[in-house]
């Protein structure tokens, strides 16, 4: 198995975990990109939105052997639209709607895009998102989020199934206002100082996972957002 980074400090932390590491940075290409697109599957999630480079990686993918390609997207594709979204609702116009394209649309290898919530789990506590004396906003708009665990294992089910050319939001189907799971994640950090800002529009959406749930016949390990557990 591959894995990369772009921090030279991460190659042993990959390593001791049985990953083959790579320096790899999309936006520079080294030569032993090559070698890393040496894998029956490709597993991008990665915080650039720099279309070019996309446009370069993809080139550089087409020229391999490799055929297989998970994409993780965002649910901030979506507007707020203060009703459900579904992968059907019009997307926003941005540039990680056409980065999404361009995996989509290619004809080369088969791609499967996939839409997370918000990530949350081990050393991502949601009481932790704000800085102290920060005003939360939008206090009865509901939350999109998912646990680490079931990323991990989505992905999997995508690859195990053959899931491919296919668009998929993923998030837990537990979606809390925004209030209560808040109040909830800052009493578990011990934390009083929270406040909202009740004069803003609370302004949402409600991503469905439904699509992926029943594709992939997928139970999410996490669905109650609001369970002490979580």
């Amino acid at each position: 198995m591959h894995g990369s980074t772009t921090t030279l400090g991460k190659l042993n932390r990959l390593k001791s975990h049985g990953i083959t590491p790579f320096l790899v940075d999309i936006e520079a290409l080294n030569r032993e990109f090559d070698q890393f697109l040496s894998s029956d599957v490709l597993v991008i999630a990665i915080p650039s939105k720099n279309l070019e480079s996309f446009k370069k990686l993809i080139a550089e993918i087409e020229k391999s052997t490799l055929r297989k390609v998970v994409f993780i997207s965002s649910t901030s594709v979506y507007p707020n639209i203060n009703d459900g979204v579904t992968e059907a609702t019009e997307t926003l116009n941005t540039p990680l709607t056409a980065i999404e394209q361009l995996f989509s649309s290619n004809s080369i290898f088969e791609s499967t895009i996939i839409r997370f919530g918000g990530l949350f789990g081990y050393d991502r506590k949601p009481g932790n998102f704000f800085k102290p004396g920060k005003t939360i906003d939008n206090p009865e708009g509901f939350v999109n989020f998912i646990h680490r665990d079931d990323c991990v294992q989505i992905i999997a089910q995508v690859i195990k199934q053959n899931a491919w050319n296919e668009t998929f939001n993923a998030c837990s189907p537990s979606h809390p206002t925004r209030r209560d799971f808040y109040t909830k994640e800052f009493q578990k950090l011990g934390k009083t100082d929270i406040s909202f800002n009740e004069q803003s529009l609370n302004d949402y959406k409600i991503v469905s996972s439904q699509k992926l749930m029943d594709f992939l016949n997928y139970a999410f390990k996490y669905d109650d957002l609001m369970n002490g557990n979580v």
